[in-house]
């Protein structure tokens, strides 16, 4: 690739487009991962416990058969499991989860479909979430402001799949309160790669980062739960933490973990006045990892009065 053209593809414009395209994909992440996370639970749960003969009787201290009752539910469900029509991240096409009216190609176009369709369906006319757009809009600045910020150098395209990541994550710890390990683990070792290999920070901060943010949620986590007696937080949120320091380093760990309480603080002080809803720390904590990757380190610990170390 010619520099003149590494410019050009690498430019804030072109990112910005494609993250607009890639933010169309997160919705489909966001909505579909779940789903698929709990077919694979109740599977999981069939196979594992209702149908599996020695483990029931190691955990319930008996030597006879399982009752008859369980055999047959697991059967059952065996047999909804298998009718469940086919569902990953491509099949199948998108469709209005009302009618099930499946989107033509100028419809499923990033911002533009929902404008130029009201923002409604086609078909039925039942109103489409205005969180798709916002989606689609996000990511696409995000990308752009990522390309404005690393420059026209092709790590630009991990930084913005780096931010694809924490963006679909945030949503989806939102809908069900769950970081999945399908993006949370990826991420970490990604971040761990990149750095291996020179393209971010050095490997010692990466290694030290990943570490650093497991363990210290970890600690909290479990220094909360002795003391109080519940749960404060998920493990997701240290694995989470984990791939932050994987990517920004183990300096960093400390001023995104601050950033994302100061604004779960506030966030939370202003949905218990308005609601009952609760948002988890997933989402607090990839806002603060990307306010600090667009800040820089060199500023961040320069504020902090690190700049020394």
């Amino acid at each position: 690739m010619t520099p003149e053209l590494q410019q050009i593809l690498l430019s804030p414009w072109v990112l910005g487009l494609l993250g607009l395209c890639i933010g169309s994909f997160l919705n489909v992440v966001i909505h579909r991962m779940p789903i698929m996370m709990e077919r694979d639970w109740w599977a999981d749960f069939v196979s594992m416990s209702l149908s599996d003969d020695d483990a029931w009787r190691r955990v319930f201290r008996r030597k006879d058969d399982p009752p008859a009752a369980q055999r047959e539910t697991a059967k059952a469900l065996t047999k909804e499991l298998e009718a469940l029509p086919k569902l990953n991240l491509v099949t199948p096409a998108s469709r209005c989860p009302s009618c099930g009216h499946q989107l033509r190609w100028h419809e499923n176009v990033p911002v533009a479909g929902y404008l130029r369709l009201g923002g409604k369906c086609a078909a039925c006319k039942t109103p489409i979430s205005k969180r798709y757009p916002i989606i689609e809009a996000a990511t696409g600045l995000l990308f752009a402001a990522t390309a404005w910020h690393v420059g026209t150098q092709p790590v630009a395209l991990a930084w913005c799949g780096f931010v694809a990541a924490l963006i679909a994550m945030t949503f989806i710890d939102i809908d069900i309160q769950i970081l999945p390990d399908q993006l949370t683990l990826p991420l970490m070792w990604a971040g761990l790669l990149l750095a291996m290999f020179g393209l971010t920070i050095p490997l010692k901060e990466a290694l030290w980062g990943a570490i650093g943010g497991y363990m210290s949620l970890w600690s909290v986590y479990w220094l909360f739960k002795l003391t109080r007696g519940k749960e404060g937080m998920g493990y997701g949120d240290f694995k989470l933490l984990a791939a932050l320091g994987a990517w920004l380093g183990w300096k960093m760990l400390l001023p995104v973990v601050l950033a994302a309480s100061i604004v779960g603080a506030v966030v939370g002080i202003i949905m218990r006045v308005r609601s009952d809803q609760h948002i988890p720390f997933g989402p607090y904590l990839a806002g603060g990892g990307l306010v600090m990757m667009f800040i820089g380190e060199a500023t961040v610990l320069d504020w902090l009065g690190w700049s020394g170390y």
